[in-house]
């Protein structure tokens, strides 16, 4: 399958990943969860093998056994994009590579280390991006970290970025409004097929009411009717269907994002699942822990007042 921008419109469920007790992967609790998460009906894309996957914990085995057995439950028509987490980028096209293999459609790209301390500001993102392109020549799409981490790329840079042929989307997740719509506008104006793919968890609301061509969370392997249901207001331009849905995630958001530390924010949306009967074990992979008992009940509260517990 073919994939440009346009494909990648609407919700893309980034997944999360079950455990057993032991440690090992799930995989019958993983099918459920793509049973529950990636339904044609709620999910256009998925995306595999990121942070609500823990890709950082996998194996490259495993993380290869996660896109095969993805591309085999999912719909044949709907895309499957891959994280690649390099530490350069010899390591980033060997991924890649591998990610293709496997069966993906896109490559997922993360920053590697060197573009921390100030490089995310330089031109470095762009050489890299020019490179993996010639040598790997398939879609790709940009992993925005947020703009405090010291790895979120300078909007000049992402505009630059955006006008390589392969890369075809920006997952960004700047972590500020502002930032998220300077980016928003810079890459559109760059190369307007580019799609914008909002992920910044606390503003999905105003993300989605600023413009983007969907909404790409983790949060859509817990609860993807609400995501869903704010996007599809926001393409209606319905406002007050979007203020209706967006009342009804926020008590979710709350309990997922808010607690520190935010990292953990995956493990307590298997936390959820685990309550809405969907996986047998909530537990993450070290150096991730499972949430304190306060935080589960939060979590709860948050499903039973968003009418989906």
């Amino acid at each position: 399958m073919t994939i440009s921008a346009k494909d990648l419109r609407g919700i893309t469920v980034a997944t999360v990943l079950p455990f057993d007790e032991a440690g090992a992967i799930d995989w019958d609790g993983y099918s459920a969860v793509l049973d529950h998460c990636a339904k044609p009906e709620t999910t256009d894309c998925v995306f595999v093998n990121g942070h609500a996957g823990e890709a950082t914990a996998l194996t490259d085995a495993e993380k290869t056994e996660v896109i095969k057995r993805t591309r085999e439950q999912i719909s044949p028509d709907q895309p499957l994009l891959a994280g690649v987490v390099p530490t350069g980028i010899p390591d980033a096209l060997r991924q890649a590579e591998a990610v293709r293999e496997a069966g993906a459609d896109v490559a997922v790209i993360f920053p590697p280390e060197a573009l921390g301390g100030g490089n995310a500001n330089t031109m470095a993102a762009v050489k890299m991006y020019e490179l993996l392109a010639k040598e790997l020549q398939m879609p790709l799409s940009h992993f925005q970290f947020p703009i405090a981490s010291g790895f979120g790329l300078a909007t000049n840079v992402l505009a630059e970025i955006a006008k390589i042929p392969e890369v075809i989307a920006v997952k960004e997740g700047s972590a500020t409004l502002l930032a998220y719509d300077e980016n928003r506008r810079a890459i559109k104006a760059a190369d307007d097929n580019t799609a914008i793919l909002p992920s910044n968890f606390h503003w999905f609301f105003a993300q989605v009411a600023l413009g983007g061509d969907g909404i790409l969370s983790g949060l859509a392997s817990l609860v993807p009717g609400l995501l869903k249901d704010l996007w599809d207001a926001s393409e209606n331009m319905d406002l007050a269907a979007m203020r209706a849905a967006n009342d009804r995630l926020y008590p979710v958001v709350r309990a997922i994002y808010g607690p520190a530390p935010v990292v953990d924010m995956h493990t307590r949306m298997k936390d959820g699942l685990q309550m809405m009967g969907v996986i047998k074990n909530a537990a993450p992979r070290l150096p991730l822990l499972p949430q304190s008992d306060a935080v589960r009940d939060g979590v709860r509260q948050a499903l039973i007042k968003a009418e989906v517990l």
